[in-house]
């Protein structure tokens, strides 16, 4: 558990997605620097107390450390102007409905859907199983949507099924946690601007403002008075054109030898023009491209070797077949192949054995179907 500790302690939050193309996204940050480990650690440290890490929007649905809980109120606090639009539309029209919801979550712990069943027959709103409220949601599972988002209800853990299993604050953060004074939201956003300059080490005002999506004026604000103390000082970055500020524990090793694959959702590629600048790597997700638009693939994972982005591959886990299939393969210009291909394959070898799968199998490049760079990785 410190090992997970010392990489919450890092990069503070793991993006939660509910595409589950090789493993659910909020796992593989941790495989990526640790190698494998047991999934159930990071499970414990979010589903049981006592928490480290609670769920919420931080640079999206995340696991956060459970220490930010206090910073992240003011985004709780306005909920009624920042949740999405059948959020607040379904307190607006139907609060007897919200406080119902509320009522039985603190009655007893439940899904969305688990909720919806036991309330089917006290329900203040007719037709609440319509679609009419956006995603296919209910009413129900909208309005415990609002109740999270607004902080009025927490998350105690994931089903099998990965649902939400909603339940009263209270009952889910450590006493020290919930009974934490609120900052003022100027020393929240102080507070999130510091470990987004810690877990990046080094970026402009809009890759911090970007990791816990915080306003850009007041990450401003936020910077300058990181500036004053010595937390943060400007440097200027051979190719960029915009301003970037050095985290003060910030260190550059004499030597970098990582090897990872990196998830679309890893927080090391959270902004893609950051990316770009630190690696020279363009990157994207094409998840919502169509097939036939698509460049390199539907769920690509960059490769880092060293302090450089290298290659790139698309996976998918078939777990009937026991296979970790790589779709398609790129090399980056300047790389040697004879260099990558044995690192990386002992990463995808390292990866299906994680994953519990038998062997890694590739799809012939004649059948890829991509433009990709001109590069295809051939084994």
């Amino acid at each position: 558990m410190r090992h997970l500790q010392r990489t919450v302690d890092r990069v503070a939050q793991f993006q939660i997605d509910s595409v589950n193309v090789v493993q659910r996204a909020h796992y593989l940050p941790l495989f990526s620097r640790l190698g494998p480990y047991d999934t159930g650690l990071l499970d414990r440290a979010a589903g049981r107390s006592p928490r480290r890490l609670f769920e919420y929007w931080a640079h999206a649905a995340s696991l956060v450390d459970i220490r930010l809980e206090p910073a992240l109120r003011f985004r709780m606090a306005r909920a009624e102007s920042e949740a999405w639009g059948s959020m607040r539309r379904v307190v607006r029209d139907h609060p007897d409905l919200v406080a119902t919801v509320l009522a039985e979550v603190g009655r007893l712990p439940g899904t969305a859907r688990q909720l919806e069943e036991r309330l089917v027959e006290d329900l203040p709103v007719p037709g609440d199983r319509s679609a009419e409220w956006g995603w296919n949601w209910s009413a129900v599972k909208t309005a415990t949507e609002w109740l999270l988002w607004s902080g009025r209800t927490s998350v105690a853990r994931r089903t099998p099924q990965f649902e939400r299993v909603f339940d009263l604050p209270d009952r889910v953060l450590p006493p020290v946690v919930a009974s934490a004074a609120t900052p003022e939201e100027p020393a929240a956003v102080l507070a999130l601007v510091r470990r987004a300059a810690a877990a990046l080490g080094i970026g402009t005002l809009g890759c911090l403002a970007d990791y816990f999506r915080l306003d850009r004026g007041e990450t401003a604000v936020a910077i300058a008075a990181l500036e004053h103390t010595g937390e943060l000082t400007p440097v200027a970055v051979p190719g960029w054109t915009r301003q970037a500020w050095l985290w003060h524990a910030a260190r550059r090793p004499r030597r970098v030898e990582a090897v990872a694959l990196l998830s679309p959702f890893d927080s090391l590629v959270f902004e893609r023009r950051r990316l770009r600048g630190l690696f020279g790597f363009d990157y994207g997700l094409e998840i919502y491209v169509p097939g036939p638009r698509r460049r390199y693939g539907y769920y690509v994972y960059p490769f880092l070797m060293g302090e450089r982005l290298v290659a790139r591959v698309d996976l998918k886990a078939d777990r009937q077949a026991g296979e970790l299939v790589v779709r398609s393969g790129w090399l980056e210009d300047g790389v040697e192949p004879r260099i990558v291909r044995p690192a990386l394959r002992g990463e995808l070898d390292l990866l299906a054995g994680w994953l519990g799968l038998e062997a890694v199998r590739t799809v012939p490049a004649t059948e890829w179907g991509l433009p990709g760079n001109g590069r295809p990785l051939m084994w």
